[in-house]
């Protein structure tokens, strides 16, 4: 199958309140895919259903080819889980805990390779309540891996990660993704993140899915302008514009050749997102 996860009308209700009103959703396998929304607008919940912690109200929802309500041991078993906190082990080693885990699967990543992977070969002996925010945050991330999961659901992954170990955490998910061919399904409050990591986002506003797409097509449909910077009489000129290109073509033809300090600023992901969110307000 091509498809990890297909999503079609599905809702969820709290009572009277109803959180999620119609999701539609398809990931591919072997893609890196981005959850965005506001607190509140069920991303938490949609994640519930898709790992079968939480039963829905209506609609289809297929996960690995499995309705998750129907999934078992062996479905589970194709599955790593990152929540956003965990609070237990403590007593447990770094090492100790990484090795016991993955004797529960049939293929396991070697955890001395893994635990150099997420960088905690320094802690490998150190107890698991000694270890600062950021190493637990990788710790948990090699316990969602270690069976080789075929997909891998990471809610706010790099919370507590310095710049430097963020940046590893992404080549690591990028070469996992190519060259393991998992699939991973990640939230995440960080659009920097969101932009760099993801090869798709969707967007969840109110219940709904608002827009779902690259970067690039995100920026697109909510029509954020791009802004285009020249120098010209020995002053900086910006201007915002639906269509860069044809912008610049104009002050190259009238500049009879190349224009002096010219720039392109196409939206960013960030500004792209805060305007969804400011329509759908």
């Amino acid at each position: 199958m091509s498809t990890a996860v297909s999503v079609r009308g599905l809702r969820m209700k709290y009572g009277a309140a109803e959180v999620l009103r119609g999701v539609d959703l398809e990931i591919r396998r072997g893609e890196i895919f981005t959850l965005l929304g506001p607190n509140g607008a069920g991303k938490t919940t949609t994640i519930e259903i898709l790992e079968g912690f939480r039963r829905r109200s209506a609609g289809e929802v297929g996960v690995l080819g499995t309705d998750p309500e129907k999934g078992s041991d062996a479905w589970r078993a194709k599955l790593g889980i990152v929540l956003q906190n965990w609070r237990d082990h403590g007593r447990w080693g770094v090492r100790e805990l990484i090795g016991h885990v993955s004797e529960f699967y049939d293929d396991p990543h070697d955890p001395d390779g893994l635990l150099a992977a997420v960088g905690l070969t320094g802690q490998a002996g150190q107890r698991i309540a000694l270890l600062s925010g950021g190493q637990r945050r990788r710790l948990d991330v090699a316990l969602g891996i270690v069976g080789r999961p075929e997909l891998l659901f990471l809610d706010e992954p790099t919370t507590g990660f310095d710049p430097e170990a963020r940046h590893e955490f992404h080549q690591l998910l990028a070469r996992l993704a190519a060259e393991d061919g998992m699939t991973v399904l990640l939230t995440t409050h960080d659009l920097v993140e969101a932009e760099k990591l993801a090869h798709r986002t969707a967007i969840l506003v109110g219940g709904r899915i608002a827009v779902c797409g690259t970067p690039a097509e995100l920026a697109r449909t909510v029509q954020a302008p791009s802004q285009v910077r020249w120098v010209e009489d020995g002053r900086e000129h910006v201007q915002a514009t639906d269509d860069p290109s044809q912008l610049a073509w104009e002050l190259h033809r009238r500049f009879d050749g190349p224009v002096p300090g010219l720039e392109i600023r196409r939206p960013s992901l960030e500004e792209s997102y805060l305007g969804l969110i400011g329509r759908a307000a």
